[in-house]
């Protein structure tokens, strides 16, 4: 279909783009990521990580810690990566086993590598509007919402969910670009009267399936941020997608969509950080 928004396409396009640009520098830019635990999901997130890192040709380092890993060891680690010039991004890959203090980890990375834009410097920078590091996510939903010719400017825009990580840096992105926002979330009253007015609609909410036809306005653009798996097992988003697809003028499939793109600027965010690095 004419109107499916290809996120390996678009993902391909920008790394491409990236590899092209790294072959000019002398110094290369540099990712380190930090697994603490062996979460099956989180080992197939990091290996795909660092598959990106080395196809544009960064420096690509994986450290990959034990689930009883003490604090106090992970933030050391994180410290140091802190103090190395040659690495320009950090991600510490969640979640983290239960003993770990997300929270605290997260935000003892330098704000300038912090590549994932998780930590309070990047989200109230994010918020003001300063230059920061924005969430990947979200990024990567507003370069696929641009994608399609689509003027943001204007265009009553929905976001369903109000996660740190998604929701509410998707709608202050979406700000930005001048559209009208509105947020929904679990304790919104009748979300389809809300949803069914929406030019631009994001779902990311982690329920399978969630937005029905009926909840979407005839010719809006569907992001689907979801990543679920339905009754039968198959990997879905957060739209119906099936019954959805007809009504839009351009959608997200789940997968081959945002989760790509997710990965992508990831590897923006960290060229972009060995820039505001002053790296020559």
């Amino acid at each position: 279909m004419d109107n499916i928004i290809d996120g390996k396409i678009l993902a391909a396009k920008i790394k491409e783009e990236i590899r092209e640009h790294v072959k000019g520098l002398k110094i290369k830019p540099g990712l380190a990521v930090i697994q603490v635990g062996e979460d099956p999901a989180s080992k197939v997130y990091v290996g795909g990580k660092e598959k990106d890192a080395q196809e544009v040709g960064f420096l690509s380092e994986i450290h990959r810690l034990g689930a009883d890993t003490a604090q106090e060891t992970v933030i050391a680690l994180v410290k140091k990566l802190n103090e190395r010039k040659e690495i320009n991004g950090i991600l510490v890959q969640l979640p983290l086993p239960e003993h770990l203090n997300e929270e605290l980890i997260t935000n003892t990375i330098d704000p300038l590598k912090d590549v994932d834009g998780f930590t309070y410097n990047s989200a109230g920078r994010l918020l003001t509007g300063s230059k920061c590091l924005a969430a990947c996510t979200p990024s990567g939903c507003i370069e696929m919402i641009k994608s399609t010719g689509c003027e943001i400017k204007g265009k009553n825009a929905v976001v369903i969910g109000r996660s740190n990580i998604v929701g509410k840096p998707m709608a202050i992105l979406l700000l930005q670009e001048n559209a009208t926002v509105t947020i929904c979330h679990s304790r919104t009253v009748d979300l389809p009267s809300i949803t069914s007015k929406a030019d631009i609609l994001v779902a990311a909410i982690g329920r399978p399936k969630f937005v029905k036809a009926d909840m979407v306005k005839q010719g809006a653009v569907v992001i689907d941020v979801g990543m679920n798996r339905d009754e039968n097992g198959k990997l879905c988003g957060d739209v119906d997608f099936e019954n959805v697809k007809e009504k839009t003028s351009f959608i997200t499939p789940v997968p081959g969509g945002v989760g790509l793109m997710t990965r992508a600027m990831l590897m923006k965010n960290t060229l972009e950080a060995y820039k505001m690095q002053g790296i020559k």
